[in-house]
């Protein structure tokens, strides 16, 4: 990070403390990185030890007039609190000057997810003739059959599937390890593509990843998203459907289906609850909009209420 003296060796530290301590992800650090990188381009060479609370709300307005978002700027806010709780913890600074930043409010936007009957035209949308098909099958329908993030369905090691035991091991944030359950149709997919394409995609290499590419080198995440891109158009679905919205669609299917809010928080690897609890409120939304469009009294519509003539009972 260039600026700040001597912040380089600083945001070095606190970024191998991160990945080493804290079991962050890379796109974590990177985040981190950038973040700490726009705050030392703003700060211009100021010394640690002369930045305060102002300074840092200083910056917040800076981000605010160069028109960043309330979530990007409450990101900046925990990336700050992050550094400098760090650099105080080592005794480079005497106190926190960014905890008592106040990060701005965030409104709660509800997930995004396909309904089954585009969800199924999605997963049928790979030519199980075509060079990859097998495989781009076999991706989709784990990731809506586990819920994985996509950093963890390329991640995903050969070893890491027991067809046996119908599970999936899975290293997601933080370093932390789950066993998420795979449905027989999902594990078939996986089956008939390790079986009948990855060895023709390998050509003979070794890998330890279960996806592979056509050059035989580890599926990526930005790889995916272009599969996915190119199949949801097939599938003629024309909003937007990224990773983590079947991420979504797993988990508001399950709770649908009568799935308990514990077992869908184990199975999406979620450390806190609450994040969880964001699915029960699409659950009440598509509720209420049921009750909207089938209840007779409940029709937000004007409608004239029949008249019963005394003496001449119901209509017929």
């Amino acid at each position: 990070m260039a600026g700040l003296t001597p912040s380089d060796e600083r945001v070095r530290s606190y970024l191998h403390f991160c990945r080493i301590e804290k079991g962050l992800a890379a796109n974590s650090l990177h985040a981190y990185r950038r973040d700490l990188a726009r705050l030392s381009a703003f700060l211009r060479r100021l010394p640690l030890t002369f930045i305060n609370l102002d300074t840092l709300r200083s910056y917040l307005d800076h981000l605010r007039a160069a028109g960043l978002s309330n979530r990007s700027i409450a990101r900046h806010v925990t990336t700050l609190r992050g550094f400098f709780g760090y650099l105080m913890e080592e005794g480079v600074l005497p106190a926190n000057p960014a905890e008592l930043l106040v990060a701005p409010k965030i409104g709660t936007s509800l997930p995004k997810y396909l309904d089954s009957f585009r969800l199924n035209h999605l997963l049928q949308a790979p030519r199980e003739d075509s060079r990859t098909g097998l495989r781009d099958r076999a991706m989709l329908d784990l990731l809506y059959a586990s819920g994985l993030r996509v950093s963890e369905l390329t991640a995903l090691r050969v070893s890491d599937l027991d067809e046996s035991e119908g599970m999936v091991r899975v290293i997601g944030k933080g370093n932390k390890q789950r066993l998420v359950p795979v449905g027989r149709e999902a594990l078939r997919a996986v089956e008939r593509y390790r079986s009948e394409q990855r060895p023709r995609l390998l050509k003979g290499r070794v890998t330890p990843y279960l996806f592979v590419t056509a050059r035989g080198t580890r599926m990526t995440r930005q790889g995916f998203w272009k599969l996915l891109r190119a199949h949801v158009k097939n599938a003629g679905i024309f909003h937007g459907v990224s990773p983590h919205v079947v991420r979504h669609t797993f988990a508001t299917h399950l709770l649908e289906g009568g799935a308990d809010l514990r077992s869908v928080q184990a199975m999406l690897g979620h450390a806190d609850i609450g994040t969880t609890q964001i699915y029960t409120h699409v659950m009440r939304s598509r509720l209420r909009q049921t009750v909207d469009q089938h209840h007779p009294r409940a029709s937000r519509k004007t409608n004239s209420p029949t008249r019963v003539t005394a003496g001449k009972g119901l209509p017929a």
